[in-house]
Order: structure tokens, then sequence, then C-alpha cells
């Protein structure tokens, strides 16, 4: 990934891997929100860091001081200044990897993701070496897949601007019609036409897509096609309604098949709807700890999920936050076994608050940690079966190994 192009950029980079957790009356929404995607069309946050070298400050070492930022946005307001980007130089200061800004229309577009729904052309895009962007996910049915665009097709230039060496911020928020502020600009609604420049091995074509409203489909289901296969569950991120649609699915999944819970390349999202998916699976209990400033907080599943069907969880390096605490709880209340590669860890806890001119500071006050008390920042989980290649295949052996569910 590029280097950072302007004050807030590294604070953009991660927004994407932030456990955010909203609680009771902060914001007025009272809800339990995480991590969205590092390689999005129309996540508010893009691109994940990298792990600190050994010998680095722990996460609770560099954190941003509240007051500090508050006081710095209200100077710069007063000085006629932007009160975001001082509060952005603040945190930048701090060290704190996970601290963030929003703009007050990037909060706003934060969450209506983390409903499921957004404006745009079906897009997710990622950053390569020599700061070349290409595309990571096409959205079936979307604008982009109609005209046949594909994964690993280079994306050049959006409206006659080059991507080449630019934050994946910012290409998406041209993707999305945003201004380079994060406020919504006025020709950026569904219906208005965005100018894609592409190229695919030595071709290279130009067309114009429109915007429309789209549904982020969070979850998938698989069903064998005889009675005693197993239910592949795939989460990509934890929007609203994912827990529901995990119960769904175990509701029907066959009890001598089981589940595979699939959450490679999860990066988070709702962490309520990651207790909720727990819940599917646990009757009642522990899913997480975590503390605020100092006091100590619990989640608890809901009682009456399946505890008895075969359960696999398949883990990645791209698992992280709100995806890390559901594998965690289910690890280690002896509910799954979790195949895979070592998750990323993610789980320190940030908590917003509104500065005067509306945007929204989002600062480091926690950690979480799995029902045994293992902290997940920065160490991540270990799957009971470290598996590098084929891991789903080896998870399905596992699966069938576990007997059959009643």
């Amino acid at each position: 990934m590029s280097g950072p192009s302007s004050y807030d950029r590294p604070r953009r980079f991660r927004r994407g891997a932030a456990l955010t957790l909203f609680l009771a009356g902060v914001l007025a929404t009272g809800a339990v929100t995480g991590t969205w995607s590092d390689e999005a069309e129309g996540a508010v946050g893009h691109g994940i860091p990298k792990r600190p070298a050994s010998g680095a400050r722990p996460p609770e070492a560099a954190t941003a001081d509240r007051a500090a930022v508050e006081r710095a946005a209200a100077e710069a307001i007063e000085d006629g200044k932007s009160g975001s980007q001082a509060a952005a130089e603040v945190v930048s200061r701090s060290g704190d990897r996970w601290s963030t800004i929003y703009t007050q229309g990037e909060f706003e577009d934060f969450q209506r993701q983390l409903g499921g729904a957004y404006v745009g052309v079906g897009l997710w895009v990622r950053q390569l070496g020599g700061g070349r962007t290409e595309v990571s996910r096409v959205q079936p049915g979307g604008p982009a897949a109609r005209a046949g665009i594909a994964v690993h097709d280079r994306l050049r230039a959006i409206d006659g601007r080059t991507t080449q060496g630019r934050p994946v911020t910012e290409t998406v928020a041209r993707l999305r019609g945003d201004a380079p502020d994060g406020s919504r600009t006025a020709a950026a609604g569904a219906g208005t036409p965005v100018h894609l420049d592409l190229q695919r091995g030595t071709r290279r074509w130009s067309l114009t897509l429109h915007r429309t409203r789209l549904r982020t489909r969070n979850v998938t289901v698989d069903r064998p096609a005889g009675p005693h296969g197993p239910t592949h569950v795939k989460i990509t991120s934890f929007a609203k309604g994912t827990g529901a649609a995990v119960r769904r699915a175990v509701r029907g999944a066959s009890p001598h098949g089981g589940v595979l819970l699939d959450l490679r390349g999860n990066t988070g999202g709702l962490v309520t709807e990651s207790v909720a998916t727990a819940s599917a699976f646990l009757d009642g209990g522990l899913v997480a700890t975590y503390d605020v400033r100092g006091s100590q907080r619990a989640l608890y599943a809901r009682r009456g999920g399946n505890t008895r069907l075969p359960l696999v969880v398949l883990v990645d390096g791209g698992t992280m936050s709100a995806a890390e605490l559901l594998a965690g709880a289910l690890q280690d209340r002896g509910r799954a076994i979790v195949v895979g590669s070592p998750t990323f860890g993610k789980g320190s806890v940030q908590m917003p608050s509104r500065l005067p001119d509306g945007s929204v500071a989002e600062l480091t006050v926690g950690h979480y940690r799995t029902p045994s008390g293992r902290t997940v920042d920065d160490a991540g989980l270990t799957p009971d079966l470290v598996v590098e290649d084929h891991a789903e295949r080896r998870a399905r052996t596992v699966l069938s190994g576990l007997g059959t569910g009643t």
C-alpha cells in the first residue's frame, strides 16, 4: 500500500480494521459495532496495518487522549479551521494505530454500511505493490458485474483521475461519488455516472457505469445435495441481520453433516451480530469480556442455541475483530473445532464521540478477551488444527469425524 497522501491517511487506512464498541447511549445508538472491510467499495475504512514489530509498544501504551482531541477540534473551529483535521493530527501523533477521525459524511456512510446497504457500482478494490489498484471482488448482479468487470482487473482511473499510487480510501470515495473531505457530493446518488479505465492483461478499455442502491450479501449458505453432507455457511462481515441469517441456516442444517462456519477473510462488523451468531450455537453463557477505561463488562449469548450440531470454524490471517471474538468464544467454550491459519489479532475497543463540527472521534479505550481470558489484540487466535493449504478440505474431514448431532 502506498504512503499517506494527506494528514489523515494513516487513520483512514485503519478504520476498516477497527473493533468499535458503540455502547448504550453513545451517539444515541446503543449498538455494539466493529470492523468493516479493508477492500470494499462503500466501506469507510480500507487497508489493514501491519502487525507491530517485535518489541513495539503494546496497544494500550499508544492511545489518543479524548480531551486533547476534543480540545484541538474546538480550538481549530474557533480559528476558522477544520476541526476534524486538527483532531486527526492529534490522533496521528498519539501513535494509536486504531483510533481514527470520521467526517460527518463518512460516519453517516459507515452507519449505512453497517445496515448492509450502499450506493455504488458493486466493486471491491485493493492496492498492490507499485501503487496499482485492482478489483478484489465484484458483487453479483451489480453494475460492474453486468458490465463484465472481473476480479484481478486493474482499475487505472476514475473519471479521468489516475488511481496509481492513490490511497484506497480515495479510490473508493471516487467510486462512491464522495468528495475528498468525505462529504457526499450533489451528484453522487443512485443513477449518477462514473467513468472507469480498466486493464486486463494487455487489453485496456473504458466504460461508464451508473451507480445504484445495492445491498451487501454478508451470509451465503451452501447446503449439501444429500441428507448427510455439511452445510457451508460463509460470513464475509457482520452487518445487521447476520445473526438471524445464521440461525436460519442452523435450523436447516443436517444433524448428520453439521455446519462448516467459514470466517476466512472476515474483517469484522457489528459485534452485536457476532454475539447473535454465537447464540445460534450456544445455550447462553459468556462470549467475551472487555474493558472500557478500567470498567469491566461482558457479552453473553442468548439461550436456546443448537449445542449438538457438529461445528467446525474456518479462519485465516484475514479473520479479524468481531470474527475473532466469535471464533475465540466457540473455541474456548469447547463448542467448535477451529481449523486454518492464525488470525490477525485485533481486539482493541474504540468508543466514538461527536466533535463540535459534527465529525466523530473514534478512540481506543480498552481491549476484549475471550471467555478463557485470552487477549486477542496483536496475538490473534491459534486454530486447534493449523492448516495452511487445503484448509477447507481438512475442515470437512474434521467435521465428518465429529459424529452425529441430535
